[in-house]
C-alpha cells in the first residue's frame, strides 16, 4: 500500500494504531520535545545572567540586548537544520532523525553550563556560547518537524488535531520546565551561589533529560506512512529540491511561511517571553517573582492548546487561527496595560502623574554604542538603565521634565532625585494579591492567544503537504518563520523599547507581523468547507 493510499485509507472509523500504541507515540513523542525545548529555551529564561557573565558590558540593558541577540542566532540557524534534517527525515525517516536531532541539543545545552565566564577567557568565552547556540538552533530545526509527523501519520483524521495538540502544549511545556528547574535550583543553592554558579545547573540539567528521552524514543518503531513510502519505492530522492518544485508546494510554503509559521511563533514568544521580560524590566518586578508567575500562568494554560487541536478536528483548521489572529490584534495591548497596572501601580501611576520628556537636540539613543554620541543621548541611556519611560521631543536647549516641571540641571544625580521627589519607585517590587491574581489573568488569557492559533498548527502543517517531502516542507517554512520571526522577537522588542523609552512599544512589532499572517491565512489558505481538507 502506498503512503497515499495509507494515508486516505485511515478515513473516521478505520482502523488505526492501538490505544497503547497511540499513547506511547505521544508520550515519548512530546516528552521529548518538552525536554528539547527546555534545552532552547532555557538560555532565554536566563538572558539576563547569561548576559552578565558572557556579554559584559557594564549596562544592564545592553547586556540583555546582546544576550537575547545570541538567543536570536540561535534560531536563526533553525532553517539550515530544517533543511539538514529535513532531507534525512523524508530519504532515512522519521525516526532517527529526531533521535539525532535530539542527542545533539542536549549535548550542547550541557555545554553551556561548563563554558567559563568572560571574565575568564576573554572574548572566548561569547564566541563558544554562540557556536553552542548554533548547534542548538540546527538541532530544534529537525525536532519540531519529526515530532509532529511522527504523530499525525500515526492519528486518523478525526483525531489528529487532537493527538498532535499535545506536541503544541509540549513547546510550552519546554518554557514552563526551563522555569521550574530555575526556580528549584535557586530555592536549593540560594541566590548567592546561584549567581555565582548555581545558575550552570539548570543547562547541565539538560543530560539527564536527554538519557530519559533517548530511552523512550528508542522503543518507537518507524511512522507507518513512512513505511508503506519506503515498501513502495515512493521515498523522494531528493527531498529538498521537490519541496519547491512539487506541483502547487510554492503557495503552500507561501502560507507556511507567512500566514502560519509567522503569525503563532510571535504571539507565542509575547505570551512567554515578552511577558516575562516586561515584568522583570520595565514594570521591575523581583526576578523570581516573574518568573513564578509567567510559569504558573503559562502551566495553567497549556490546556488551550490541546482544547483547539481538538475543536480544529470538529470545525477545521483554518477557522480558529483565523479568529486567533483576530483577537490578538484587538486584545494584544489591552492586555499588556492591563498587567502593567497590576503589576507595578506605583510605578505606572508615577509615569501618569509625573510622566518624563526630554527635550533637545539630536536626542538619538543607541543602545549598543558605549558612550552616547549626544548629551541628550547620555540622559536617555540613564533613564534606559534606570528602566523607567520617557518621551522626547525636539527643543533649542537640552532639558529634562518631569511632571511638568524642568530640572536644573540634566547631571544624573539631578535627574534620578527628580525621580524619587516624583515619587518613582526604583527598587524591584513583588505585586500584592490582587496584582498576582490580575497578572495570572493576563497570562492566561495571552497563553489563549497562543493556544487558538498554535494548537490546531502541527495537524494543519501536516496535512498540507504531500508524505514523500512532507517532513521537508513543513519543517523548512515553520523554521524559517519561528527562527526569524519569532527567535528575533525578544530582541527586536527590547530594542525599540530602549529607543523609544515606552515600554509598550515592542508590542508594534508583534501587531504587525500578525496582521500579516491574518491577511495571508485568511486569503490563501484553502480549506474544503465539506472536507475541511486544506490545501
Amino acid at each position: 500500500m502506498t503512503a497515499e493510499a495509507l494515508e486516505h485509507d485511515m478515513q473516521p472509523g478505520a482502523a488505526e494504531p492501538s490505544a497503547s500504541d497511540i499513547k506511547l507515540v505521544i508520550t515519548a513523542s512530546s516528552l521529548g520535545t518538552v525536554f528539547e525545548w527546555y534545552d532552547f529555551f532555557i538560555y532565554g529564561t536566563l538572558a539576563a545572567i547569561v548576559g552578565r557573565t558572557f556579554f559584559p558590558s557594564g549596562n544592564p540593558t545592553i547586556e540583555l540586548i546582546l544576550s537575547l541577540l545570541g538567543f536570536a542566532i540561535g534560531f536563526g540557524f533553525r532553517p539550515l537544520g530544517a533543511v539538514l534534517f529535513g532531507y534525512f527525515g523524508d530519504k532515512l525517516g522519521r525516526k532517527y532523525t529526531f533521535l539525532v536531532t535530539i542527542t545533539l541539543m542536549g549535548v550542547a545545552t550541557a555545554a553551556i553550563g561548563f563554558v567559563p565566564s568572560a571574565a575568564s577567557i576573554g572574548l572566548w568565552a561569547p564566541a563558544i556560547v554562540l557556536l553552542l547556540r548554533v548547534v542548538q538552533g540546527l538541532a530544534l530545526g529537525g525536532e519540531y518537524g519529526g515530532a509532529a509527523i511522527y504523530v499525525a501519520e500515526h492519528a486518523a483524521p478525526e483525531k489528529r488535531g487532537f493527538y498532535t495538540s499535545f506536541i503544541q502544549a509540549s513547546v510550552a511545556g519546554g518554557f514552563i520546565l526551563s522555569l521550574a528547574v530555575v526556580l528549584t535550583t535557586q530555592a536549593i543553592v540560594g541566590q548567592e551561589d546561584w549567581q555565582a554558579w548555581g545558575w550552570r545547573i539548570p543547562f547541565i540539567f539538560s543530560l539527564l533529560l536527554l538519557a530519559i528521552s533517548l530511552w523512550m524514543r528508542l522503543k518507537l518503531s518507524e511512522s507507518p506512512v513512512f513505511k508503506a513510502m519506503k515498501e513502495a519505492g515512493e521515498v523522494a530522492r531528493n527531498p529538498l529540491k521537490e519541496t519547491f518544485t512539487y506541483p502547487g508546494n510554492g503557495r503552500r510554503l507561501f502560507v507556511a511561511l507567512f500566514g502560519i509559521a509567522a503569525g503563532l511563533t510571535v504571539i507565542w514568544y509575547t505570551a512567554m517571553f515578552q511577558v516575562l521580560y516586561f515584568l522583570q524590566n520595565a514594570l521591575k518586578v523581583e526576578e523570581q517573582t516573574a518568573q513564578l508567575l509567567v510559569g504558573v500562568g503559562a502551566a495553567s494554560g497549556l490546556f488551550w492548546f490541546v482544547l483547539f487541536g481538538w475543536l480544529s478536528d470538529k470545525v477545521g483548521r483554518k477557522k480558529p487561527i483565523v479568529i486567533g489572529y483576530a483577537l490578538t490584534l484587538l486584545l494584544l495591548f489591552p492586555i499588556f496595560q492591563m498587567i502593567g497596572g497590576a503589576a507595578n501601580p506605583g510605578l505606572s501611576e508615577a509615569s501618569r502623574r509625573a510622566s518624563i520628556v526630554v527635550a533637545g537636540q539630536d536626542c538619538g539613543y543607541d543602545p549598543f554604542a558605549k558612550t552616547q554620541a549626544s548629551a541628550c543621548g547620555r540622559v536617555l541611556d540613564q533613564l534606559s538603565k534606570l528602566g523607567v519611560s520617557y518621551t522626547t521631543r525636539p527643543a533649542p536647549a537640552l532639558a529634562v521634565i518631569v511632571g511638568g516641571e524642568p530640572l536644573p540641571d540634566t547631571r544624573p544625580a539631578t535627574v534620578e532625585g527628580a525621580l524619587k521627589a516624583a515619587r518613582y519607585n526604583l527598587d524591584r517590587v513583588r505585586p500584592d494579591a490582587g496584582g498576582i491574581a490580575v497578572i495570572l489573568f493576563g497570562i492566561l488569557a495571552l497563553s489563549a492567544l497562543s493556544g487558538i492559533t498554535y494548537g490546531p498548527v502541527a495537524a494543519l502543517l501536516s496535512e498540507l503537504f504531500p508524505p514523500r517531502i512532507r517532513y521537508s516542507s513543513m519543517s523548512i517554512p515553520y523554521h524559517i518563520g519561528t527562527g526569524y520571526f519569532g527567535g528575533f522577537l525578544p530582541v527586536i522588542s527590547q530594542y525599540i523599547i530602549a529607543r523609544t523609552g515606552d515600554p509598550y512599544a515592542g508590542l508594534w512589532y508583534t501587531f504587525a507581523v500578525v496582521a500579516m499572517a491574518l491577511v495571508v491565512t485568511l486569503f490563501f489558505l484553502y480549506e474544503d468547507p465539506k472536507t475541511r481538507a486544506v490545501a
